[in-house]
């Protein structure tokens, strides 16, 4: 409201553009998306820590279209359909988690993101606790790549060739070598698995398998695999597990917007039956009510840094060639001309007068990001949300604990990603035998055959 749409941050030499309107974002970030399809240069988060191999570091170049090409077939709109029964059983498994200690709902949200990515991954059936060493050495690498983007973090961001210096900040290398040891280890896992199951000729589909069967076709070295396979995770885990407790956050702050939602599951759905991905295109409420949790605190905070490879004008602003520029989504997402009053949770507000999605409604969002940098992985996102959603909408009524108010505006950074501050909420169920419909939705083999 102050400064306006845009405006500009500069240190030293260096210039930031923010951008913190809708219709700026659409005209800038999409319209001239093929000029900000770059990154800024980060010495010591891209080229030190991850090798020059995290997709979300990449700069343009020959190295990120191999990326996004690998990342596209498995991620694609019709593709994403293949992993529903994998959501489904691990969202039925948050469903009952949270039957058997509420208070640990946040952690479950994480579990949900962590066994599905890794299943997705890798091919892993097994649920990853939060405390599994595998997951605890992920997330620390998330923080510490969220802490090495910072600006000002790392001189040598400032001054490049202090990398070549061996007493330069020799943790920077150290956090690589751990980072890329753990993500060969978990490929090698797929490679044993392979060749195990030539011997009985049954092989599980995943991510990492796609790539070693294609890893020719696709142009990859040993380490840009393995790479590929592990940052996906990265990036998917912490902010699906993040939206998932803003969903039941926003459930919780707002009951009368819940008892809506549910009033739908129960015309539709019942309650001697669980909701199923063939109830999407019937359930508009339930899918408005995860748009309007997007909107009304986006996990992506303030967004994530372009390179604009020429000049750009807009109205009466020029960015300059070589200026970093964000689009910030929770500026973006709070725009009173586009939604008005934007601090009021309203999912009304993406549904036409007849009760329907209103077309095109996640496009006004932009939360996973802009032009060619794209989220590849947004269509199985969508799906995970909405399944959990239903599910848990469904299964309980959810509200504030009297005696530990939620702090709706408490954030906390988590890697590239922002997270809620714990909070406590009570969960009362609504149907009854809820473990033994869930144990009927996905007691159906159908698990097995997609991993």
């Amino acid at each position: 409201e102050e400064y306006g749409p845009v405006f500009t941050l500069r240190s030293g030499s260096k210039l930031a553009v923010m951008i913190g309107r809708q219709q700026a974002a659409v005209d800038i970030m999409e319209k001239e998306g093929a000029a900000l399809a770059d990154r800024p240069r980060w010495t010591a988060a891209s080229e030190m820590v991850s090798g020059g191999m995290r997709l979300l570091l990449l700069q343009s170049g020959e190295r990120l279209r191999k990326f996004r090409k690998a990342l596209h077939t498995h991620l694609q709109a019709k593709t994403a359909k293949d992993y529903e029964p994998l959501q489904m059983h691990y969202a039925a498994n948050l469903v009952k988690n949270i039957i058997g200690n509420p208070a640990k709902h946040m952690d479950y949200a994480k579990e949900y993101a962590a066994s599905f990515i890794l299943s997705l991954v890798y091919g892993r059936t097994a649920s990853a606790a939060v405390n599994d060493p595998e997951i605890l050495a992920i997330r620390r690498s998330l923080k510490r790549i969220g802490t090495a983007v910072r600006p000002g973090a790392y001189m040598v961001d400032e001054y490049p060739f202090l990398r070549y210096l061996p007493f330069y900040r020799p943790e920077l290398r150290l956090w690589h070598a751990e980072e890329l040891s753990l993500y060969r280890n978990q490929v090698a896992g797929v490679k044993d698995n392979m060749v195990r199951a030539l011997c009985t000729d049954t092989v599980q589909p995943c991510f990492s398998k796609y790539l070693l069967e294609n890893k020719t076709k696709l142009r990859l070295n040993d380490d840009e695999l393995v790479y590929i396979a592990g940052t996906m995770f990265g990036a998917g885990s912490a902010t699906t597990a993040s939206a998932i407790s803003i969903v039941i956050m926003a459930a919780a702050c707002f009951p009368q917007m819940q008892n809506w939602i549910q009033d739908e599951l129960d015309v539709v759905v019942g309650r001697k039956r669980v909701p199923t991905f063939d109830d999407f295109a019937d359930l508009p409420r339930v899918r408005a009510f995860v748009l309007e949790s997007h909107r009304w605190r986006p996990v992506g905070g303030s967004g994530f840094a372009h390179r604009a490879s020429r000049d750009i004008v807009w109205r009466n602003y020029c960015i300059p060639k070589d200026a970093t520029v964000i689009g910030n989504h929770w500026s973006i997402c709070q725009d009173p001309s586009v939604f008005a009053d934007p601090e009021i949770f309203d999912p009304i507000r993406w549904l036409n007068d007849d009760g329907s999605l209103k077309h095109g409604s996640d496009a006004l969002l932009l939360n996973f990001g802009f032009g060619r940098r794209l989220c590849p992985g947004r269509h199985v996102a969508d799906r995970s949300l909405f399944i959990t959603t239903a599910l848990l909408l469904w299964a309980f009524r959810i509200s504030e604990n009297d005696n530990a108010p939620i702090d709706r505006r408490g954030f906390v950074g988590e890697g590239i990603s922002i997270t809620p501050d714990a909070f406590e909420v009570c969960f009362e169920r609504r149907v009854e035998k809820i473990e033994e419909l869930l144990g009927d939705a996905t007691r159906n083999g159908t698990l097995v055959a997609c991993i």
